[in-house]
């Protein structure tokens, strides 16, 4: 994967990020791909906050993967640094190619550059392949996460 550069993202790479966003039966549902002044927005607030880390996986001078990693300071865990790795897709013609290995070995690798002392994740119920994927790469599903929608 010697072609792949992964980077910060670039408002002009929103498009390609939103359309990933939406291609599943989650994303589909939850996501405008059509309206993107909400996610240019929300790209800003990102961009504005130095422990927000938008990334964006390009081969070929095309976005083919993205990923948010998030760090966050903390007290507990004798006042721990974590990461929180957020929002991992990897473009259709991509899967099973590496390519989201390589994003998590990236975040995994940048969170200990950034002294963290634990990389979380959570996955939607609903996504067993996602599961296996993180539990082979070292993650264990250690916790119960809950949601409250507002």
């Amino acid at each position: 994967m010697s072609d792949l550069d992964i980077r910060p993202a670039a408002p002009a790479d929103l498009p390609a990020v939103v359309a990933m966003l939406a291609d599943d039966s989650l994303g589909a549902r939850r996501e405008s791909p059509d309206d993107l002044a909400p996610y240019h927005a929300a790209y800003q607030r990102l961009a504005d906050d130095p422990n927000q880390h938008l990334m964006v996986a390009v081969r070929e001078s095309r976005v083919v993967g993205t990923l948010q990693l998030t760090v966050i300071p903390g007290l507990s865990r004798r006042g721990a640094t974590r990461s929180v790795i957020e929002g991992v897709r990897v473009h259709a013609d991509e899967r099973g190619s590496g390519l989201g290995t390589r994003m998590i070995e990236w975040a995994v690798d940048e969170s200990r550059r950034l002294d963290c002392q634990l990389v979380q994740l959570t996955s939607d119920a609903s996504r067993t392949d996602a599961h296996r994927f993180y539990e082979r790469l070292g993650f264990t599903a250690s916790h119960v996460g809950f949601k409250l929608a507002l």
